[in-house]
């Protein structure tokens, strides 16, 4: 315990000279008001006698006298801890500039509860000085005696002294205490300062705000403490805000990006109503309704804040940060966050901006790629050629669906010209003026397949540097041309089945769900309805396909319509090379037309543009002996599979095994190499048998 003072015996003036000094040291010493106070107290008490001292101090702003200090040696005195002016001893100095001595406070008049309380706890006496500075007055010392007429006149004279004394330290402290609040208002403004010019440096050195966010949340975070931060955009029908980015270390899952939830009985939809910031302290689900709030309430927040995101030209959405605490986000924080919100809401604006001006030139550079592609395509026919009754019911097919939406499934051998079918009715549709997209899936390896239907952003995977538009994407208001769609790996039918009932995907790598407008047409080769029965191929995306299948028959089954195509493709080949051929023998024309043609219309050309290049003259010169097979009338064989495994080995034989290359045997076929792979494959043909 600390060693209580004595009340002083009548001090000499050297004492009180010294015991003044010592005040002044104390003064100079301390920096605190109530350790200041204090010590005064217990150096005073060796001099004057007191059994209780307080500092009573004026506050203008409730106009009153407040206790600053109280010492009471003794027992504790029930004071209250502020009196008004005209009710008690301090506030009657504090008025008059004048010290009020009471040697016996049985026979004082009523100065208030202060000295009506002293009485009652045995004090007898009091001694009540002011406390100025020079210009104004600051409050009143207090000191009282359990004893009568405790306070003489060089008690007064030396109580003065001190007094003035205390009003310094105290004008003193107050100074300080003033600069320090003006010093940390100063480096609070900075800090924010800084930190807006760090959200502005961080927002203009990236357009893409889901990666900009957390590092906006880690600025924010060192100026406004909060555990949550979101950013919300607004969808387009203006009922439903999306999740857009979020930053929440310690979240549950229950609250998490691209989620959907309604603007209205929400905190940010009432936010964007008032286009002003609004602080729900604590977040209440019964004043916000909505979904979101009682997800965000499980996750343990209890005090949110929501600044709507306005520009000139839009409303974007919220800006929300949010802790897990009351009580932790501020009014003046609220401030600091309307200006981040408003940088935030312009770079938003910047970034969507950008983003859909980035799509389109991406979307236009595709379509320009897939437009030379389609330009450099050996199978780019001019014309569909032929006048046999079974290629205008084909055509009629086409012209009674092509104006509808309806999903068209051809089905026909290899090189039937499936494409062709399918160009002809994009062109007869009211999708004509938008982009044709063609996708061969068997050409694809498996891995990439989803990426190349549907996109992936950037980091999706290993090598996935940027992000990539799908062709369904592509595809958008125009036609999607799935040729070989047997060959789409089982595991991803449902996600194909999915975007031509829905009409919705997301792509690789993304939870952010694209809704497009494609018109899908497939070909196919196979017989996908065996394969349903095999289980290789999904039932529901076969009906999906399936709703107005074309047939193309094959070249054997038009023959009639082979003449014109010769003629057809010779003219062709004569322009590209500048021959000129005037006749066909008949003898030609009719091998060319009893040959099978198993790779039909594609094998036919390919043997028309080698006839051309081997022909100097004006005649036609056929290499007629490839169609006459060595094993066998080709007529005769039971199976066409037969036919086309022998035809095969003998083009793989004359091109000497060699299957890729200008000169081997794919080009021979008129076939791609991955064609030519997968029909050995199925065809049971190995390099042993060449």
């Amino acid at each position: 315990m600390s060693h209580v003072p004595q009340p002083a015996e009548d001090a000499s003036a050297e004492q009180r000279y010294r015991a003044l000094l010592e005040v002044t040291d104390a003064v100079a010493l301390h920096h605190d008001l109530d350790q200041l106070l204090h010590d005064l107290a217990y150096r005073l008490r060796k001099i004057v006698r007191f059994d209780s001292v307080s500092f009573a101090l004026h506050d203008p702003a409730a106009n009153l006298m407040r206790i600053a200090h109280i010492e009471s040696f003794g027992q504790d005195l029930p004071v209250p801890k502020t009196m008004a002016i005209n009710d008690s001893a301090s506030g009657r100095v504090w008025q008059t500039g004048e010290p009020l001595v009471l040697p016996d406070l049985s026979t004082a008049p009523p100065l208030g509860p202060v000295l009506k309380a002293l009485q009652s706890c045995g004090f007898h006496s009091c001694c009540v000085l002011p406390i100025t500075v020079v210009d104004r007055r600051l409050g009143a010392l207090a000191l009282a005696s359990r004893e009568k007429n405790a306070y003489g006149s060089a008690d007064l004279e030396f109580l003065q002294r001190v007094a003035e004394q205390v009003g310094l330290a105290v004008d003193n402290v107050a100074q300080r205490q003033q600069a320090l609040a003006y010093q940390e208002q100063i480096a609070s403004e900075r800090d924010r300062l800084r930190l807006l010019l760090e959200v502005n440096n961080v927002l203009v050195s990236n357009r893409d705000i889901r990666d900009l966010f957390p590092a906006i949340s880690g600025c924010l975070r060192r100026v406004v403490a909060h555990d949550y931060a979101s950013l919300a955009l607004l969808q387009p029908d203006a009922s439903l805000l999306r999740l857009h980015a979020l930053v929440f270390p310690e979240g549950k899952g229950l609250v998490h990006e691209e989620m959907l939830f309604a603007v209205e009985g929400s905190a940010g939809g009432r936010a964007l109503a008032q286009c002003r910031p609004l602080l729900a302290d604590p977040l209440d689900p019964a004043e916000f309704p909505a979904e979101i709030t009682s997800r965000m309430v499980s996750e343990g927040v209890r005090c949110a804040c929501w600044l709507p995101l306005v520009t000139r030209n839009a409303v974007l959405g919220t800006l929300s940060v949010a802790s897990l605490t009351e009580h932790a986000i501020r009014q003046d924080d609220v401030e600091l966050l309307a200006q981040v919100a408003s940088q935030v809401a312009i770079a938003l604006e910047n970034a969507l901006a950008f983003r859909e001006i980035a799509q389109l030139k991406d979307k236009l550079a595709q379509e320009k790629l897939y437009l030379q592609e389609e330009i450099h395509s050996q199978y780019n026919f001019e014309e569909i050629v032929g006048e046999s009754r079974l290629l205008r019911t084909v055509l009629q097919q086409v012209e009674t669906v092509a104006p509808t939406s309806a999903t068209v499934l051809i089905l026909g051998e290899t090189g039937t010209g499936k494409e062709l079918i399918a160009r002809a009715i994009h062109d007869l549709s009211t999708r004509r003026e938008q982009t044709f997209v063609k996708m061969s899936c068997a050409a694809i390896p498996t891995g990439l397949l989803e990426s190349e239907l549907f996109g992936h952003e950037r980091g999706a995977f290993t090598g996935a540097i940027v992000q990539k538009v799908g062709r369904l994407e592509l595809a958008h208001k125009g036609t999607l041309f799935l040729d070989e769609v047997g060959d789409i790996p089982l595991e991803l039918q449902p996600k194909l089945l999915r975007a031509l009932q829905e009409k919705e995907f997301e792509r690789l790598g993304s939870t952010r769900t694209q809704r497009v407008d494609t018109r899908v047409v497939a070909a196919t080769n196979r017989d996908l309805a065996q394969m349903v029965e095999e289980g290789t191929f999904r039932r529901d995306l076969y009906y999906r396909l399936n709703v107005f299948p074309v047939r193309i028959p094959p070249l054997r089954e038009r023959r009639e319509d082979i003449p014109l195509l010769v003629r057809y493709f010779a003219q062709k080949f004569c322009r590209t090379i500048n021959r000129r051929i005037e006749t066909i023998p008949s003898e030609t024309m009719e091998a060319l037309v009893a040959w099978s043609w198993p790779g039909n219309i594609r094998e036919l050309e390919h043997m028309v543009e080698r006839a051309v290049i081997l022909s100097p003259g004006p005649v036609l010169n056929v290499p007629i002996a490839e169609l006459r097979p060595t094993n066998g009338d080709v007529h005769n064989l039971e199976r066409l599979e037969d036919a086309e495994r022998e035809h095969i080995l003998r083009v793989l034989r004359e091109a000497g095994g060699v299957i890729g290359g200008s000169d081997g045997a794919a080009v021979r076929l008129g076939l791609k190499r991955t064609t030519l792979h997968f029909k050995m494959k199925k065809l049971g043909i190995s390099r042993v048998d060449v």
